[in-house]
């Protein structure tokens, strides 16, 4: 069995609650130190106890073999090279892994890094069938990127799942979907493609983004990959740039870590410990040419218990604010349609309560009148900031017609109804009421030179 990033070498996580796993996960206290949180390993390159011995990390020894060598060498843990393994990406992985009820994990340095990696794992002359509404940097890899390497991709509406079948081929090997999409949040029944997947031989893999594995666990559906760009919903503070991959299957396991090693895709240290916990941090700081060292301890507010270990307060926070958002919107002058599978007007509502475990911080509203109307919008708000991405702590708001679709043509978007007063939202954790009040105040500036004629 393949070992270093299971996270079923403990006791069996899924048989407690969320929270304790994000705590737990991965994390023991340090054999040397006894420090609770396991230090950063910041090193590129490990000791060897002996000529070529890190190669037994490969065989299929119990992990307990090493933890029971002899004194002289129980510094060593199966690491030789950062780039193919390094303890602190290790912690990370075997978390998120215990969070979306999985095996095996796998950290990119980017969620693209994640998605390329997988598809190259499929080799020339594979085809794969993607979600037609996806994220627009994953349609340019497939269409831009893999084709160039005799990888073809069919872009599918999965709204009914019966639509999949005519689409596959002999070599099919791969489907792609998220749910929510992005931006539009469709949802695609995981478990009925699923089963037409599986029955065609081929592998699912689900972008789990959107939901986080507090709110949707596609491998308990039928998924065999599920994904993330960590940099959203995971590590949560925009300041981490990051993917992952999770994965029940030990041969897919194995052919995805060689891809990993290979590529040379993988997160650093650093960025692994922000995004699985940051209790305490030493920041070196440069005061008119004198190095400071400066020590950010428990009871800061900046760094105080962040990434994973708060993911489910966080993701509580985020939801309850994007309902109530949702409602207000729901009922705005200005407000065409509001998306958001929470709201009993989404058409997909009934599978989003039987699907996930809650509806998500992300929604989009289509607005009356043009782009000019948009951007004016865009231009009055005061705590909700114009940027792509998502996920963080502070509200994100863009148009992804023209900012994070714009790579999709024209075309496309208007089949997709990616329409230029479309606008998605990553609703953030401050408090609503002062969310509402933004909008608002936004809204009505936007059109208010209409008013007056």
């Amino acid at each position: 069995m393949a070992k270093g990033n299971s996270s079923t070498e403990h006791t069996n996580q899924s048989e407690v609650g969320f929270s304790t796993r994000a705590v737990h996960a991965g994390q023991e206290p340090d054999k040397v130190t006894g420090a609770v949180i396991p230090p950063i390993s910041l090193s590129t390159t490990f000791k060897q106890p002996a000529a070529g011995e890190h190669l037994m990390r490969c065989s299929n020894l119990p992990i307990t073999v090493y933890a029971n060598v002899e004194s002289t060498t129980s510094y060593h843990q199966g690491f030789d090279y950062s780039r193919s393994g390094n303890p602190t990406r290790q912690v990370f992985e075997k978390a998120v892994a215990a969070l979306e009820k999985g095996k095996y994990g796998l950290a990119f340095s980017s969620g693209s890094a994640t998605t390329a990696s997988i598809v190259q794992s499929l080799g020339a002359d594979s085809h794969v069938i993607s979600v037609n509404d996806v994220y627009g940097g994953t349609y340019r890899y497939f269409t831009k990127v893999a084709s160039q390497f005799g990888i073809s991709t069919d872009f599918v509406d999965m709204y009914d799942p019966n639509n999949i079948e005519r689409y596959f081929k002999p070599n099919t090997k791969l489907v792609w979907i998220e749910t929510p999409t992005n931006p539009t949040l469709r949802l695609v029944d995981i478990r009925a493609i699923a089963k037409r997947v599986h029955n065609h031989g081929a592998m699912l893999v689900v972008d789990n983004t959107f939901l986080s594995p507090y709110f949707q666990n596609p491998l308990e559906l039928g998924a065999d990959v599920v994904i993330h760009s960590v940099t959203k919903y995971i590590n949560g503070h925009s300041d981490v740039v990051m993917g992952i991959a999770v994965t029940n299957n030990e041969d897919f396991y194995n052919k995805l870590k060689f891809m990993q090693n290979s590529f040379g895709a993988v997160p650093s240290p650093f960025d692994c410990y922000l995004a699985r916990c940051v209790p305490f941090l030493r920041v070196f700081h440069c005061l008119q040419g004198i190095l400071y060292d400066v020590v950010i301890n428990n009871n800061s507010r900046l760094l105080h218990r962040r990434g994973l270990m708060t993911l489910e307060v966080r993701m509580k926070a985020h939801a309850s604010n994007a309902m109530t958002i949702a409602r207000f919107l729901e009922k705005h002058r200005y407000i065409n349609e509001v998306i958001y599978p929470g709201l009993p007007s989404h058409p997909q509502h009934e599978l989003a309560q039987r699907q996930q475990k809650g509806f998500g911080g992300m929604l989009s509203f289509r607005m009356k009148g043009t782009l000019a109307n948009v951007n004016a919008f865009l231009s009055q708000l005061q705590y909700i900031t114009l940027a792509e991405s998502l996920g963080g702590v502070e509200s994100l708001i863009e148009v992804p017609a023209v900012m994070t679709h714009g790579s999709i043509s024209t075309e496309d978007r208007a089949l997709l109804g990616i329409t230029d007063t479309l606008v998605r939202f990553s609703v953030g954790i401050e408090n609503v009421e002062d969310l509402m009040k933004d909008l608002d105040q936004a809204l009505e500036h936007a059109y208010v030179s209409e008013l007056k004629h």
